[in-house]
């Protein structure tokens, strides 16, 4: 491969510095802003934490940090246990059609409002109530592809042999799993519940559209968005910066872990 003149390159750093400015400096401003000490979201007037702690004392931020957090949790706990069973039956079978592939990846593909729409269909069809619980299992749809992906991307490099050496050596079905494929692909569960976790807590769309009336079922990405509806303040800019953050937080971890796994 011939090597780029000093003038290629320097065009390329520039053309990735303007889109990585593109990309971050809102973000950036926006965390500044959330440390703003005055009321208006676009001056700067001194650097205050008080707007962090008027969101400990928002009963609604609050409910709605609460809602997210169950959805998140149990959504994540549910769509792994399912997403890992789905991928070591795929690749056990191994003899699989672009059919099943489609099915499989399908909510990670079908645009946010169409399977918004979908589910509500559903849900309202079988006469559902909605409501906390119905925002779980649409996170769970969308989480479980998710989640199948990145425990595949393990399983690929996985020497079965291994579990039938087990089989051989008298080992039950549950103990093969529990003592020899689980330790191997752990690190790829675990990732793979991060992802789900950080998309739980960030959806806004289908839990907008198959979420209950009233603050019982209000998430944060919805109570942020009632809230912007009457203009952007600090207090919205801190918000958003502390869901930013834990975003961050777990997508970072679960990108260390995928490195492992592939790496194995």
């Amino acid at each position: 491969m011939a090597e780029r003149s000093p003038a290629t390159r320097r065009t390329l750093w520039l053309m990735l510095s303007l889109v990585f400015a593109f990309l971050y400096i809102p973000i950036a401003v926006l965390v500044a802003l959330s440390f703003n000490q005055g009321g208006l979201p676009t001056v700067w007037s001194g650097f205050s934490l008080k707007w962090y702690a008027s969101l400990a004392g928002n009963s609604a931020i609050l409910s709605a940090a609460l809602n997210t957090l169950i959805v998140a949790l149990v959504s994540t706990a549910i769509a792994t246990l399912l997403g890992t069973l789905l991928a070591i039956g795929v690749e056990i079978r191994r003899q699989y059609g672009s059919g099943l592939e489609a099915l499989i990846f399908a909510p990670m593909i079908i645009p946010d409002i169409v399977l918004a729409i979908a589910l509500l269909s559903f849900f309202s069809l079988l006469d559902f109530t909605l409501g906390l619980h119905t925002i779980i299992l649409a996170h769970v749809v969308f989480n479980l592809a998710f989640v199948c992906s990145v425990v595949r991307a393990r399983l690929k490099s996985f020497d079965w042999s291994i579990v039938e050496a087990s089989a051989d050596l008298g080992a039950s079905a549950i103990t093969t799993f529990r003592r020899v494929t689980l330790p191997v692909i752990l690190p790829a569960v675990v990732a793979g519940a991060l992802l789900a976790f950080t998309l739980s807590v960030d959806e806004f769309i289908i839990a907008f559209f198959t979420s209950g009336a009233g603050r019982a079922s209000t998430t944060l990405p919805m109570q942020i968005y009632s809230m912007i509806r009457f203009g952007i303040t600090p207090e919205i800019n801190a918000l958003a910066t502390i869901v930013m953050a834990v975003s961050i937080t777990a997508l970072t971890l679960s990108q260390r872990l995928n490195r492992g796994v592939i790496g194995q």
